[in-house]
């Protein structure tokens, strides 16, 4: 105490003063920063500063990965930054026929290169409207299986005026009670609240797993990990550009299940009735809606594994009972006989075997390039037509 008294006290050497007055202010200027962030969030403004598309180029699918090291590619939750890694990003709509393409890990090309995704093998085709104009896909699928993602996804993506939005589902991502659980969803509880009021989502904005933070997590000690994550992804991108990997790729892997549990059962559901309010129909009905305040939308139900293997005459695959999937596809039907939208039933397009690696939706470059061939035929009757035969 008698220290700083005389560290403080007009008599104080020149040199002591001078280093009293740098801690004073750079303690003023500390707590002043630590009051600016607690009011207002940085972390938008800052992720939509990029050198994607200006230093080099930009990413062909949003970032996303667990093992930075190996696959220069991280996951992170700022929406902001995600796009403006992204290919579309940067890219000029002239002469363009732009396609939005979201959905789940199967959209986002899990175990596949960039150009072997669906979005990386309709461009690969060289697609063009009766007008000249060149289809561009870009790939908005993010891996996990959640249609209120979706729906946060897309309802950003639609500043970048598409001409068509194609949005792949699957049953699983129906799961009214996993709409929540995807850590990109909780960590962006402003959107998500935003997005239940806009639409009333039968979905509770007071959910646990919507993260609210804390005082102490706006300060810059507790926003340290965000603001870090956005400086990875840029320094990411240099690798990135060079080589064009962005996820890890396994020497091996657990392959999808061929023999299968003799359960019936669905997320506790064991009932052979479904309903439309039993699934979470009333998120992709609000996608459907905010897609087509800027552009068409085409809903397609992705292909599925079909085993053949043990107890095949009770399940589909690992995630699907027969019973319920047929009713899902139902239910799906119901809502294209009904004209609430353009809509494709390809569950069945590749059912070999081979055709899956690691999961009953993710696909082989072979088997993602005839799924390909059928939606990038659809994309053009679209552009031709704005309708599409189910």
């Amino acid at each position: 105490m008698q220290t700083w008294k005389w560290l403080t006290s007009p008599d104080a050497p020149y040199n002591w003063r001078f280093i009293r007055n740098v801690l004073v202010k750079t303690a003023i200027l500390f707590a002043t920063l630590n009051v600016v962030l607690v009011l207002v969030d940085p972390l938008p403004a800052l992720g939509r500063i990029s050198a994607y598309n200006v230093l080099f180029r930009g990413r062909e699918r949003l970032p996303y990965g667990e093992n930075p090291a190996a696959s220069y590619n991280l996951s992170l939750y700022q929406i902001d930054a995600m796009f403006a890694a992204h290919a579309l990003d940067g890219a000029d709509p002239a002469g363009e026929y732009r396609v939005l393409l979201i959905g789940d890990s199967s959209v986002w090309g899990i175990l596949l290169e960039p150009d072997d995704t669906l979005a990386g093998q309709i461009n690969r085709a060289g697609l063009r409207t009766a007008s000249g104009e060149r289809v561009r896909v870009y790939n908005l699928g993010y891996p996990t299986m959640s249609l209120v993602k979706d729906l946060m996804l897309l309802d950003y993506a639609l500043r970048y005026e598409p001409d068509l939005v194609v949005w792949m589902v699957t049953l699983e991502s129906f799961d009214r009670a996993a709409q929540l659980e995807s850590s990109i969803v909780q960590n962006n509880a402003p959107r998500i609240r935003d997005l239940i009021a806009r639409y009333g989502l039968d979905l509770d904005p007071d959910d646990p797993r919507l993260v609210d933070p804390s005082t102490w997590d706006k300060t810059l000690f507790g926003r340290r990990r965000a603001l870090a994550d956005l400086l990875r992804l840029q320094l990411y991108g240099v690798p990135w550009a060079i080589t064009g990997i962005d996820q890890e790729y396994p020497d091996d892997y657990t392959p999808r299940a061929i023999d299968l549990p003799a359960d019936a059962t669905w997320h506790g559901m064991d009932d052979a009735t479904l309903t439309r309010d039993d699934l979470a129909f009333d998120v992709l009905e609000a996608g459907v809606a905010r897609a087509r305040e800027a552009a068409p939308v085409l809903v397609i139900n992705e292909p599925i594994f079909i085993s053949e293997g043990e107890n095949s005459d009770i399940r589909y695959n690992f995630f699907y009972p027969q019973w319920l999937y047929d009713l899902y596809r139902g239910l799906l039907v119901e809502f294209r006989d009904a004209g609430l939208w353009p809509y494709l039933d390809l569950w069945d397009l590749v059912p070999d075997a081979d055709c899956y690696t690691d999961s009953a939706v993710h696909l082989t470059p072979d088997c993602s390039a005839r799924l390909a061939e059928r939606v990038g035929a659809a994309i053009v009757q679209m552009a031709e037509a704005g309708d599409v035969a189910g």
